[in-house]
């Protein structure tokens, strides 16, 4: 006899496979399929065992396509009585769509959980001790998305930069010029900046500098994405732990 049809919207953390939740893990347990996007470590899929992996990673313009079957694919599966896991990276509710799939689902009378993931968003940074709030330097911070649905720049972005809070921008490399010139336009070229790329992974890489060195720092190293920007007096502040982390990592800026 079939189950009931269901799905676990389940957030696969950082890239760091130890940083999922013990809830995670036991709902991949449990799954009868399980649909992954590209950045949710691969290594969890071990997690799943003998249920069928789906690879649903979105491409580039093609986002609207691959959303819409993604959710007709948990529909197809779980009305079969399956358990069907939804793995996304980082935490599914920031800048994951997680909310528009689940509400997709419950038209159709399919039963429902959440979990919480870890967002790359706070542990990019603080895997090198980079801290979004410090005691007198800052009251705030704010996570950004770098570019709409209609590609383009946030203005979100300038609203914060009026600002003294610590700005965290996602999927914001393609935009990185416009930030910096945004920020420049309003004479805050010393502002600290700090780029991570694949926050938490075995190969993540940190550049720091500022809003006027930034660019060139990025263009030597070779950062690209998947990468995290963060803006404000705090990376500087954190100058400290983030060198002694690269040391104990073996990595340097």
């Amino acid at each position: 006899m079939n189950k009931q049809p269901k799905l676990t919207l389940v957030g696969a953390g950082p890239g760091d496979p130890e940083l999922i939740t013990l809830k995670g893990v036991r709902a991949l347990r449990e799954a009868d399929v399980v649909l992954y996007d590209a950045l949710a470590n691969e290594e969890l899929l071990d997690y799943a065992g003998n249920a069928e992996k789906i690879f649903v990673g979105k491409r580039k313009g093609m986002h609207k396509f691959i959303q819409e079957k993604i959710q007709e694919l948990i529909v197809e599966h779980a009305l079969q009585g399956k358990h069907v896991v939804r793995l996304k990276g980082g935490d599914p509710f920031i800048f994951g769509r997680g909310s528009e799939e689940l509400k997709f689902v419950i038209q159709k009378g399919i039963e429902i959980d959440i979990v919480s993931g870890v967002t790359s968003a706070i542990a990019a940074p603080a895997s090198f001790g980079i801290s979004l709030t410090q005691r007198g330097v800052n009251e705030s911070f704010r996570v950004i998305t770098g570019t709409r649905s209609d590609l383009k720049l946030s203005e979100d972005i300038e609203a914060a930069a009026n600002s003294n809070t610590t700005i965290v921008v996602l999927m914001g490399m393609s935009k990185l010029e416009n930030i910096v010139n945004m920020f420049k336009a309003k004479g805050k070229n010393t502002i600290p900046v700090a780029i991570i790329e694949n926050g938490t992974k075995a190969q993540e890489r940190l550049a720091v500098g500022t809003i006027e060195t930034i660019l060139n720092i990025v263009n030597n190293k070779g950062l690209t994405n998947p990468s995290i920007i963060v803006i404000g007096e705090t990376v500087k502040e954190s100058e400290t732990l983030y060198t002694q982390l690269l040391t104990q990592k073996g990595k340097s800026l």
